[in-house]
């Protein structure tokens, strides 16, 4: 695998197609997003990663500064930024109630969900999926983005279900309008 990384190391997914840079996504970058776990630009600890590289797929405690009046709902997208591929790789969408104020260490469990948090597909599957580069790849950037809607978010057009519809369709059908956002970039590397 540290060849397969090591010929790949150049080739990264980039910032480009997240969910932050969506038109759609766009808003007024008011929200504080932090995690008692690691620090912006830190590194992430082995518990937070994927169970197949000694993790325990466990989503890291999740806190966010006020959210701005009005807001409905919460979106939060888990992206990787580095992944070897045309876009970044989804490793989990949730819708939060407002109410909840911040996430535990666990919440974003497909099975058990904390309160207020509705697990949506990934990328990789439903709920949180942990770190897990290519070994001799490089760091990977986990980024989280949380966005403050300021209505629900809602079936898609088609009326396809928000739990069964793919990320990046729901990404790009989000229409209520962003009274806030922020993020959290986690680092992680094998």
């Amino acid at each position: 695998m540290s060849l397969l990384g090591r010929l790949l190391t150049n080739r990264r997914a980039g910032e480009a197609h997240t969910a932050w840079n969506l038109p759609n996504l766009r808003g007024p970058d008011l929200l504080t997003l932090t995690s008692r776990h690691f620090g912006d630009g830190g590194s992430m600890p082995l518990e937070h990663c994927a169970k197949h590289i000694g993790g325990a797929d466990l989503s890291p405690h999740l806190a966010w500064s006020p959210l701005p009046p009005g807001t409905a709902q919460l979106l939060l997208v888990v992206e990787d930024v580095d992944v070897p591929l045309a876009k970044p790789a989804v490793h989990c969408m949730a819708l939060i109630d407002p109410a909840a104020g911040h996430l535990e260490p666990g919440a974003l469990a497909s099975r058990q969900p904390g309160p207020g948090v509705r697990v949506l597909r990934s990328t990789i599957g439903r709920g949180y999926h942990g770190p897990a580069p290519i070994k001799g790849h490089g760091p990977h950037r986990y980024v989280f983005e949380l966005f403050a809607l300021s209505t629900p978010v809602g079936d898609t057009p088609d009326t396809t279900s928000v739990d069964r519809v793919r990320p990046r369709v729901l990404l790009r059908a989000v229409t209520a309008p962003v009274l806030g956002r922020g993020r959290l970039t986690g680092v992680f590397e094998r």
